[in-house]
Order: C-alpha cells, then structure tokens, then sequence
C-alpha cells in the first residue's frame, strides 16, 4: 500500500511542479510549425483524442448541428448575431477552465466523507493514504520511501492550509477546488509562486537563474553541444520568460513558466479561426460562416475538439 501512495503522489508532485490542466491545451508552437499552419493542432484542439472523435460520431449530423448552433448562441455573449474574436477567445478560456475544475467537483463527494460539505483535512488523509498520517516539519526520515512520502504529506498540508480561505475548518467545494487547482484561484497566486521558488531557487535568492531552470543538467565536458532539449529550453528560458533580459525569472516571470498562458493560446486559436472561416472579411462569424466551416469549428479548441457537444452544461445549461 505504501509503494501504491508513494507511485500515486510522486505522479502529482511532479506535475504540479509544472501546473497542468485536465485538459491540457498544446502549445501554442505547435499551432504552426515551419512557416506553415499544422492542421493537427485543431483536431487536437477541438476534437482532442479517438476517445473524443468516437464520441462525436455517435451523433446524427442533425444533432451535431444542433448542438453547435446552441454553442454559437452562447458564445455570442451580446447577443447580436456576430461571434467576434474577443467571444471566441473568451470562451476557450472559460472552456479550459472549466475542464480544469470539473475533475476536482466530481472528486469532492468522494473526499468528503461524512457529506457534511466541507473536505476536512482528517478526511483527506485518509481518502488519499487510507490512514491518517503525521510527520514532523523539522525531522527528515532515514527511510528513503518514508522521506519522500513526508516530503509530500507537507507539501499537500502546505497547500491545504493556503486553500482553506475562510479559517473554518475544513475545505469548501470552492476551496478544494483551489487546493486541486492553484493556478485557477487568484487567491493561491503568492503559493503558487512560494511553492515554485522552494522547488527551484536554490541559492535563496528570490529567483529562478537559468542554473536553476534547468535543473540538474550539467554539460558533459566530453559533448562538443548541449542536449536538443537543454537548447530549447535555454531558448525558452531566454526568450519567452525573461522577459526583462536580466538572465533571471522574477515572481511575475516566474508565473509565466509555471502556470499555461491560457489567453494567449485563447487568442491566437480564435484569430486562426476567424481568418479560416470568415467569408466577407468583417472579422466575425455568423452561424452560417461557421455552420459552413463545421468540421473546422469542431476540430478546434473552441468547442474541445467536440466534446462540449455532448457536455450538457456548455449546449445546454449556462457554464
């Protein structure tokens, strides 16, 4: 049972290190590649995997376009007929952080034990170790498998206590949610930071160096070039996040590295949408422009690669 806690928890800590969505958009790189547009990126945009494209096809083309003309209508939030940019994009941030939570939501029932509405961090322990676990802050452990499972009981109690907004004890819907997801509450922004400097900076210096961007890597003195990867990354390092070319990541930056940057691949798949579809260069769509273009429209991230044509809440009720 321990190794199964510590395979389980080992996988979150790793991830979190890089905040991910449930669904995770691809990068915005990806979106078109030597000079020219990758057509893939909007099947996995909208359509997402076999999963997802099996599920669209179960449909009869009359309920498919049905669905979609219900999405058209929400995401012209002001009514007027006209889908624009600004719409668009908005909805796929909304989409992604809807997909983000909704995990989270569903899980909550599972940890709240006593249904009394509140996550309590007792009943946590032992929804996610099947016991209740306690270790001291200041004590490192000799046993390599226990230090690694205290190392994450702290962090996940770490993250708890920043969650628990109110004070009272135990997490609301609303609180788990954050505590899941800290990238998604604006409250958990200084944790989330806090967190990736622990993990990172280790000088203590309040900044991310490139030494410490890329880990553990040191140049093999025998190797003429670096790594692919550690050249990418340098590049990434250098020219998407410093943004103040100081040769260092402040908290701002930081933030840049560790959370996606849902609105700029919100907008840059909205601006690709538009100019595909868009018959009369008014730089809106109608819902016939995109009935016209619907296998595009639902290959992209505007409706999930489709799969918000069989989530009730985004074609039917409000989101």
């Amino acid at each position: 049972m321990l190794f199964q806690v510590l395979v389980s928890c080992t996988f979150i800590v790793i991830c979190s290190t890089h905040i991910h969505h449930k669904h995770e958009p691809i990068s915005s790189e990806d979106h078109y590649m030597d000079g020219g547009h990758n057509s893939e990126y909007d099947h996995e945009v909208l359509f997402g995997g076999e999963k997802e494209v099996g599920e669209l096809a179960k449909l009869s083309p009359e309920e498919q376009q049905s669905r979609l003309k219900s999405l058209i209508k929400k995401m012209d939030v002001d009514a007027d007929g006209f889908v624009t940019k600004g719409e668009l994009s908005g909805w796929i941030q909304q989409s992604f952080k809807h997909y983000a939570t909704e995990e989270s939501k569903e899980q909550f029932p599972e940890h709240d034990l006593d249904g009394n509405g509140v996550v309590t961090w007792e009943e946590y322990n032992i929804h996610s170790y099947d016991r209740m676990l306690d270790y001291d802050e200041n004590t490192p452990l000799a046993d390599e498998e226990e230090e690694s499972l205290r190392q994450i009981f702290l962090k996940d109690k770490k993250r708890f206590e920043n969650a628990n907004i109110d004070g009272l004890p135990g997490l609301t819907l609303t609180e788990f949610v954050a505590f899941e997801h800290p990238e998604e509450a604006d409250y958990m922004k200084e944790y989330v930071i806090q967190d990736a400097l622990d993990e990172h900076d280790r000088d203590k210096d309040g900044f991310i160096s490139l030494e410490e961007f890329l880990g553990d890597y040191r140049k093999d003195p025998g190797a003429e070039e670096d790594p692919e990867w550690v050249t990418v990354e340098r590049d990434r390092f250098e020219n998407d996040y410093d943004k103040d070319k100081d040769g260092k990541l402040n908290q701002e930056e930081l933030l840049l590295w560790i959370i996606p940057n849902n609105q700029d691949i919100a907008h840059d798949e909205a601006d690709h949408l538009v100019k595909e579809i868009d018959t009369n260069g008014d730089e809106k769509l109608t819902e016939a422009e995109i009935l016209v273009s619907q296998d595009l429209f639902l290959n992209s991230e505007a409706t999930d690669y489709g799969s918000q044509l069989h989530d009730e809440k985004f074609y039917h009720d409000e989101l």
